[in-house]
């Protein structure tokens, strides 16, 4: 589906550390701010599809009875009359199936989860990065105006929410569909430390892979093969990139350990035992 032009394939760490940080150089204001949002997944086969998406059917038509469930048995824990882009964020932060996908500002944060599933060894990892800067150029002229106007590129609940108040709204703002980027309320710690904003179709149905394809020049991916990803997980883990740190809580904690303790000679043997011949 996509074209081999938009994927760089790594063969070291020092090769991976420059394609993590390409483009990032910012000549307007002589500094390095990168374009670019990133999405790690540990395994380079795996789509862009959406937690709603997933569930198969007539996910689309879901969407409403969701979301209009999740406000109704969650009152008490969030404000009430607060707008759908915040109670979207929050229902995506706590696992409810959404059009929203999770992204972060940080490559290592996206390296990090492209190498964290010690049980994917044996698959290449990928990130994905696109030009939030450029796919806002995308957007209806209303969108586009309200993040002029805020200097920005990207959107919060507050600035989103006079402008677009409903789904629906979104959804007939433009008859071809388009990409925007929301950053969520400081809901925990996680969401501070992961560097997090979600990205979302204009409509359910809409497909990311769809409208990349569409605007090929606005993203890339970095291909990590598999006999990379032990190396890039330890020095993760020295600069302090980890399930203890992303995770804050026991069970980051937990997990970290678990992992950190695994013996990588050992897992290799008992992963290849498992499998069985070829």
């Amino acid at each position: 589906m996509y074209s081999s032009i938009n994927d760089l394939h790594v063969r070291s760490w020092e090769e991976l550390q420059h394609v993590l940080f390409r483009d990032t150089w910012d000549g307007r204001i002589g500094r390095y701010r990168s374009p670019f949002v990133y999405r790690g997944l540990r395994s380079h086969t795996y789509t862009l599809s959406t937690s709603l998406s997933r569930l198969g059917g007539d996910f689309d038509r879901l969407e409403h009875h969701l979301l209009r469930n999740f406000r109704k048995y969650a009152r008490g824990t969030a404000d009430s009359e607060t707008s759908i882009w915040n109670w979207m964020a929050l229902a995506q932060h706590h696992g409810l199936p959404t059009r929203m996908l999770d992204w972060t500002y940080s490559p290592y944060v996206a390296l990090h989860f492209a190498t964290e599933d010690l049980n994917a060894y044996n698959e290449d990892g990928v990130i994905w990065a696109i030009n939030y800067v450029k796919a806002a150029e995308s957007l209806p002229a209303p969108l586009r105006e309200a993040i002029r106007q805020e200097g920005s590129n990207v959107f919060t609940p507050e600035l989103l929410e006079p402008v677009c108040p409903t789904l629906r709204d979104l959804e007939q703002m433009q008859q071809e569909p388009f990409v925007l980027f929301l950053e969520p309320p400081s809901l925990d710690e996680r969401i501070v430390h992961q560097y997090a904003l979600f990205a979302l179709m204009s409509t359910a149905q809409a497909n990311l892979h769809d409208w990349l394809e569409a605007h090929p020049t606005l993203y890339f991916r970095i291909i990590i093969p598999a006999s990379l990803k032990w190396e890039v997980r330890d020095k993760l883990d020295q600069a302090n990139i980890t399930e203890r740190v992303l995770f804050p809580g026991l069970g980051g904690l937990s997990r970290w350990l678990h992992r950190h303790y695994t013996s990588a000679r050992g897992y290799s043997a008992a992963t290849d035992s498992e499998q069985g011949p070829g």
